[in-house]
């Protein structure tokens, strides 16, 4: 049977749709079938940033409504062939639904996967308990900003389960977290009652990335750090990309220096 993870936030644009999608992409370049499933029906853009929604000719709604079975609804990454994206509806759903029948289309699926990996709306409506009912594990998703921190404690605290939920922190600017104009991360995990399972830093490789889609380049920090991630998940380890090494020391001081200028 397929773990399954549903990566919610507290607060929108923190990067959670691009974690799913990149972080699936890095299971699937290591050997694991992964399945991503996009449960954000108002705003969903998963497919967008997997650049398949021209490939899509079943959705979800098809599914439900008998139309077509949950695996003819399938569409298989254009890079990784260990890759699967569901579709989410597209447009006005009038159909109602909720996690029953989304757990009885997972149940169908993941004994094909060894992960599924399942993208939340952000806030803790309808549709992010709609989505918590069909994972076994939880990722939430934040910055280092009061604002999204304290959206995560909430999130947290509305995550019913026997296992502590991970924590990823994304857009971490270690610069800014040795200047202290930024929230360091051992602050944020103090703050939060949740297992650390990796911190992701800021990258101009995601702007390029969702222009082109695809994977992160292997030599890039964001991609080292999603590596550590899927390796965490895999392993049961805790290995954390360090974001403040590369400012340390003199040539780091130089570095920090010259971003702080731009």
């Amino acid at each position: 049977m397929a773990r399954k993870f549903v990566i919610t936030s507290g607060k929108g644009g923190v990067g959670k749709t691009t974690i799913v999608a990149s972080l699936g992409l890095t299971l699937a370049r290591l050997g694991y079938k992964t399945l991503l499933i996009d449960m954000d029906f108002g705003l969903n853009n998963l497919d967008v940033l997997m650049n398949i929604e021209n490939k899509i000719v079943y959705d979800i709604i098809d599914v439900i409504e008998g139309k077509c079975s949950p695996k003819q609804a399938l569409i298989q990454d254009l890079i990784e062939n260990n890759l699967y994206i569901f579709p989410s509806t597209h447009g006005f759903c009038r159909v109602k639904f909720g996690s029953r029948e989304l757990l009885a289309i997972i149940s169908s699926l993941e004994k094909y996967f060894d992960f599924v990996l399942i993208d939340s709306p952000a806030g803790i409506d309808g549709g992010f308990r709609r989505a918590i009912g069909c994972g076994d594990e939880y990722i939430v998703v934040t910055t280092p900003h009061l604002s999204a921190i304290r959206d995560a404690d909430k999130i947290i605290t509305n995550l019913i389960s026997e296992k502590k939920p991970y924590l990823i922190i994304n857009r971490a600017r270690g610069d800014l977290m040795l200047d202290s104009k930024m929230l360091n991360v051992k602050t944020i995990i103090n703050s939060l009652n949740a297992e650390i399972i990796g911190v992701i830093p800021e990258d101009d490789n995601v702007s390029l990335q969702l222009l082109t889609g695809g994977a992160f380049d292997e030599n890039t920090a964001i991609q080292k750090s999603l590596n550590m991630i899927a390796h965490n998940i895999i392993s049961g380890e805790n290995k954390i990309f360090d974001c403040t090494k590369k400012y340390r020391g003199f040539l780091g001081t130089i570095r920090k220096n010259l971003k702080s200028r731009l």
